[in-house]
């Protein structure tokens, strides 16, 4: 069968944001790659289009798809934007009605048949590398799709369920050998590139590991039994970056693990093929502050890490309990400091509104990162009660100050949007206060050559505009703040 899968454009509702959006998250869709390498591997033929690097608006991706003439569509998609691949959706009904589509993904798997309607023929639950080329094979030969598992379709105006998806074998030691290398080949592979401070870089995405051990309140661990945590083997994983370096050039790795560090002789062995086989890659990741250590970091650092994530979040001790953030706040000064030594940037995930927010708790953030000028930088995020999420149950439930003004998908944006009330804090509030997150970490000129090195002159202007915003908002509105800096009450110390 002729099969094609459907990225669609996603970061130009974020507006002034956007740019930064496009410069730090246009990644291969490695899941719709993975998903057509094993359609490939059945026989099958399979096109992907990839509407956000290449700038297509929702028509101009639906006449694209058509014109491959498919014998179906397939789509995935996250919470915020299940809403554009529904329309995206519509769009080709509208010119083909005639044309199955499909729809997976984690908001699919977390809502099942809330998610069904009229655009969509058929939803897949869970992980689909069993289940879809079970399906695809199914349909063409035109058999009993009722007996592969993890599917919702309608029939006779019911909808019909065929069960759990069949789970991936956790029999091996390295489950995920099993996969084929993800068709990188149906993407337009020079076109990813990636912010860095070495510059912009031409890159790729890769997987080592599936999965993380923790139970956070804003992801929706146990609605996708992430807990369970799969690995692929070193040999595998730098066999994979080997064929990438020889096929694209390309030499700059982001690795998509949840926690890169879980397993540190996994991540140090995957090292020392890397050097094995001379391959002089950069790459990057995200982990926990507390599985940062100085060995650890100078033997990554030295086969190609540069950049290296973890989520703070906030530094007010009884929010970091409600939320299960069980790091000691110390770590994260530690990681920083051990990053800085062997000149690999740190990159601190801030979120605003979680359950317990105040603005003086928001401040008590803000003067953290203020004062620790071993952190070059951080990223605000606004707090979203995703479906599935326990943060979403506290959100309904009025916990802790919550209070949920929404439901409408479109509108569960990190930046520049809320959904959420937070004790005194409005929508309105939190995106205020995300802005001056941002101006008053960037006011700091040391600060400024790694914003500009990763975000380009156009983010540094923008940045810039936004520090200048916050200034001249102080000085026209000044606002008293428990702690704030200037305050001699309140030094700004930790």
């Amino acid at each position: 069968m002729r099969v094609v899968l459907l990225y669609p454009t996603w970061t130009g509702a974020y507006g002034i944001i956007a740019h930064f959006a496009r410069r730090n998250s246009r990644w291969p869709p490695l899941n719709l790659a993975l998903l057509g390498a094993i359609l490939e591997e059945h026989g099958h033929e399979v096109h992907i289009i990839d509407g956000e690097v290449d700038g297509l608006s929702i028509p101009d991706i639906a006449s694209q798809a058509i014109a491959l003439k498919p014998d179906i569509i397939g789509l995935t998609a996250f919470s915020p934007f299940f809403h554009i691949n529904k329309d995206l959706a519509y769009a080709i009904k509208e010119i083909d009605a005639s044309i199955p589509i499909m729809i997976g993904g984690p908001h699919i798997t977390i809502t099942g048949k809330d998610s069904m309607s009229s655009a969509f023929d058929y939803l897949f639950v869970g992980e689909a590398e069993y289940s879809l080329p079970q399906f695809i094979d199914e349909l063409e030969r035109g058999g009993d799709i009722s007996q592969v598992g993890g599917i919702l379709y309608a029939q006779n105006g019911d909808i019909i369920s065929t069960g759990e998806a069949e789970p991936i074998d956790m029999t091996r030691e390295y489950p995920l050998d099993r996969f084929p290398f993800p068709a990188r080949h149906l993407l337009p592979m020079h076109k990813y590139q990636l912010g860095t401070l070495r510059g912009r870089l031409p890159m790729t995405s890769i997987q080592t590991m599936r999965g993380c051990p923790w139970k956070c309140i804003f992801c929706a661990s146990d609605a996708l039994k992430t807990t369970r945590v799969i690995k692929r083997s070193p040999a595998s994983v730098v066999a994979e970056m080997s064929q990438v370096v020889d096929t694209y050039g390309i030499k700059h790795f982001y690795i998509v693990d949840d926690v890169m560090t879980l397993w540190p002789k996994h991540i140090t062995e995957i090292c020392d093929r890397i050097d094995a086989a001379g391959l002089d890659i950069t790459f990057e990741g995200s982990t926990r502050a507390n599985l940062v250590t100085d060995e650890l970091i100078e033997r990554l650092a030295s086969s190609g890490l540069i950049r290296l994530s973890f989520g703070l979040e906030t530094v007010n001790t009884e929010m970091r309990k409600t939320m299960k953030k069980k790091v000691p706040l110390e770590y994260y000064v530690t990681a920083n400091r051990i990053l800085n030594k062997y000149n690999v940037e740190a990159l601190n995930s801030v979120m605003i509104g979680l359950p317990g927010e105040t603005r003086e708790t928001v401040d008590e953030t803000l003067r953290f990162l203020e004062a620790q000028k071993d952190i070059s930088q951080a990223n605000f995020a606004i707090a979203v009660p995703y479906p599935g999420t326990e943060l979403h149950t506290m959100a309904k439930q009025g916990m802790e100050g919550m209070e949920l003004l929404s439901d409408d998908m479109s509108e569960y944006r990190r930046y520049g949007s809320a959904v959420t009330k937070v004790n005194e804090l409005s929508p309105e509030d939190l995106v205020e206060l995300q802005n001056e997150g941002f101006a008053r970490i960037y006011s700091r000129p040391h600060r400024w050559i790694p914003m500009l090195r990763k975000h380009g002159i156009m983010g540094g202007v923008l940045t810039l505009l936004r520090v200048a915003k916050y200034l001249v908002s102080k000085l026209v509105k000044p606002r008293a703040v428990s702690g704030h800096v200037g305050d001699p009450k309140h030094p700004n110390t930790v």
